[in-house]
């Protein structure tokens, strides 16, 4: 069982299955450890495991496999409604935090900051898992587990760099007291792998929220940045935010000697292709759907003329439709129920991209002999135009992420590219529209 659990775990360290939520190295009592985090962030197993370590290890690890319509049957038995593309949930809204601070603080509407800020005011937690930056290496994340509200919002935001948070489940076995925890889709799977399980390293998370999910990108990304700008060193960051300001807000670096960088969040994305996880692109869950409540920007001209911030929230358990009840009748929350059309449609972009492009990519893969995630369920049927298109897209970021293409584009000014690639990103969005929506919902 050892060699064969070894086996699976480097295959899927290998063959970019590995998405980084740091289980394997959480469980492994130090045998396992992540390599270099400004690097690739790989799982290396450095000292021989038991048996039953191996396996338990391998059981939780969501690289290979993770069963959809299983895990649904287990964690949301009673689901009042269902998508294949949405996941199981009881509503969905639009909506943010009614405090201000919390809401321009966020990368949003700041829902899942406020619902954590309310948990630990009202003594139904007392602590929850978040991910900041780190305070003494400020270019990297860093997850840990935080009980006062400072700590909460110092947690807002997201982060576009890989994040690991599941490397301390120790600390979150070990906690005296009730917890929250807030992950991406795939460290959210192992956290439930686990939960099915009976492991005693999640015995004391009583809730789970995450927000949505698009891509994941290198350390390599932040390192390109600042290239672009001269910078050479990223040991000389002081502060590091990716989307700082009002909404949609900046990617912006403070370095030790007073200077700021800062560009548009739409025109940062121009680092995507360049250091995309690929991991990222085999990702089927784009809401993260097994989490008690999930959310994400609301992409709608409607939402975004107004700047300020606001979320799509999805409440998926009971007890997360519940909390957003209360919160709502307390004043906590602003929201205003959505249908589940319009919300496929406001995503449309993203489901596309996750829950299209996804299996072909994972077809293509299977056609030369890779290995390819289990989901438990598989959808296909797209229509000619689609596979077309995944045919310009998966080629590209092969190119792109090359060296020679990453060499290339740190010589031009990232302003004038971020604006270039903006102006590409709505032609090419116009212009396969029906390609994306059609049969979409």
């Amino acid at each position: 069982m050892f060699v064969k659990s070894i086996e699976n775990l480097r295959s899927v360290i290998s063959h970019n299955l590995c998405n980084r939520c740091g289980t394997c190295v959480g469980l492994s009592e130090g045998r396992i450890v992540f390599g270099d985090k400004t690097a690739e962030y790989l799982p290396e197993i450095k000292h021989e495991l038991s048996d039953e370590l191996a396996d338990r290890i391998w059981r939780a690890c969501p690289g290979k496999y993770f069963d959809f319509p299983a895990y649904r049957k287990l964690f949301f038995p009673e689901v009042a409604h269902f998508h294949t593309y949405t996941g199981p949930y009881q509503e969905i809204f639009i909506g943010f935090a009614t405090n201000p601070e919390v809401r321009i603080n966020s990368a949003s509407g700041g829902i899942l900051t406020a619902i954590l800020l309310w948990l630990l005011d009202k003594n139904l937690i007392d602590g929850a898992v978040v991910t900041a930056m780190s305070e003494s290496e400020p270019w990297l994340a860093k997850s840990f587990i935080a009980t006062t509200p400072e700590d909460i919002i110092r947690a807002a935001q997201s982060k576009y760099i890989i994040t690991s948070v599941n490397e301390i489940l120790p600390l979150i076995e070990t906690f005296q007291g009730r917890l929250a925890y807030v992950g991406l889709p795939g460290q959210v799977q192992a956290i439930r792998k686990l939960q099915a399980m009976n492991d005693p390293s999640v015995r004391n998370i009583h809730y789970i929220f995450g927000p949505f999910y698009g891509n994941t990108l290198h350390f390599s990304s932040i390192k390109s940045f600042l290239r672009s700008y001269g910078e050479k060193d990223y040991h000389n960051i002081s502060k590091l935010w990716f989307r700082y300001g009002e909404w949609p807000g900046n990617m912006r670096i403070e370095m030790k000697n007073g200077r700021i960088i800062q560009l548009p969040k739409f025109h940062a994305n121009y680092l995507i292709p360049f250091h995309i996880l690929k991991n990222s692109l085999l990702c089927t869950d784009l809401s993260n759907e097994f989490t008690d409540v999930s959310g994400g920007d609301a992409w709608a001209p409607v939402y975004e003329e107004r700047g300020k911030g606001f979320s799509m929230v999805i409440s998926r358990s009971k007890k997360g439709q519940e909390i957003l009840e209360q919160m709502l009748s307390e004043g906590y929350l602003s929201l205003q129920h959505i249908d589940e059309n319009e919300a496929i449609t406001m995503h449309s972009h993203g489901y596309d991209l996750k829950k299209r492009g996804a299996f072909i990519r994972m077809k293509f893969r299977r056609m030369i002999g890779l290995p390819v995630p289990d989901y438990g369920y598989e959808l296909k049927g797209f229509p000619l135009s689609r596979y077309l298109m995944e045919m310009i897209i998966t080629p590209l970021f092969l190119v792109l992420g090359t060296p020679p293409a990453r060499w290339i584009v740190e010589k031009i000014p990232p302003a004038f590219l971020g604006r270039i690639f903006e102006r590409s990103r709505k032609i090419w969005k116009k212009s396969t529209y029906r390609i994306k929506r059609t049969d979409l919902s």
